[in-house]
C-alpha cells in the first residue's frame, strides 16, 4: 500500500518522507500540548518522544495525510503510526493484534475526516497483514473527539486491557476484530 488518495476529501494518505519528519513531530506535539493531554504542559518529557518521528518511523509505519491540492510533498494535515505485535513501539497489541499511536491532526485541518481516514488506513494495513486479526489501541479519557472517531469505526472499549503507563496516567483501550 504506497499511497491512499481521497479525492473527495483533498487529501493523499501515504507513508511519511524524513523531510516532513519535522512537520509531523511538531504537530503531533501540538496537538497534545494544545489538548492539555499533558500533565507537565510545555515541560512535559513526553513531548520529546511526540516530536521524534524518525524514531517511529525507524521502528512502526507513520503515515501521514498530505493535502493533495499543495503538489508534491503537499502540506501536512496529521499522522499517525501504525504498530504490528512485537515491534519496538508496540504497547497492547499481542499476537495477531496491530495497533496504532499518536494519531494527530492539525488544527487547521480538524473536521475535513483526517483523523477518520488516518484510522481506517490502519486498519486496511491490519487486514492486509497475514495473521492479523484485530486492532488495537489505547487513549486517553479526554480524547472525546477521538473516541467518537474509534466508535463510528466499529472501535469496541476494553476495559479489562485498560493500563497505566505511568503513575497518574491512566489509559483506556479499544478493540477491532478484523
Amino acid at each position: 500500500m504506497d499511497q491512499t488518495t481521497r479525492p473527495d476529501t483533498g487529501f493523499i494518505i501515504r507513508a511519511v518522507e524524513p523531510a516532513e519528519y519535522a512537520v509531523l513531530g511538531e504537530i503531533t506535539a501540538r496537538a497534545y500540548l494544545d489538548d492539555g493531554l499533558l500533565d507537565f504542559g510545555a515541560d512535559d518529557p513526553y513531548l520529546e518522544r511526540l516530536r521524534d518521528v524518525a524514531g517511529r518511523a525507524a521502528g512502526a509505519e507513520v503515515l501521514v495525510a498530505v493535502d493533495a491540492g499543495e503538489g508534491e510533498g503537499g502540506g501536512v494535515l496529521g499522522g499517525v503510526a501504525y504498530v504490528v505485535a512485537g515491534s519496538a513501539w508496540a504497547e497492547v497489541a499481542g499476537d495477531g493484534e496491530a495497533e496504532f499511536r499518536m494519531l494527530a491532526v492539525a488544527p487547521a485541518a480538524r473536521g475535513r475526516g483526517v483523523g477518520d481516514a488516518l484510522v481506517r488506513e490502519c486498519v486496511a494495513r491490519a487486514r492486509a497483514t497475514e495473521g492479523c486479526v484485530r486492532v488495537r489501541l489505547s487513549t486517553q479519557k479526554a480524547m472525546l473527539g477521538a473516541h467518537r472517531i474509534y466508535e463510528r469505526l466499529g472501535f469496541v472499549r476494553t476495559p479489562e486491557r485498560d493500563w497505566s503507563p505511568v503513575p497518574g496516567l491512566s489509559l483506556l483501550t479499544y478493540s477491532l476484530e478484523i
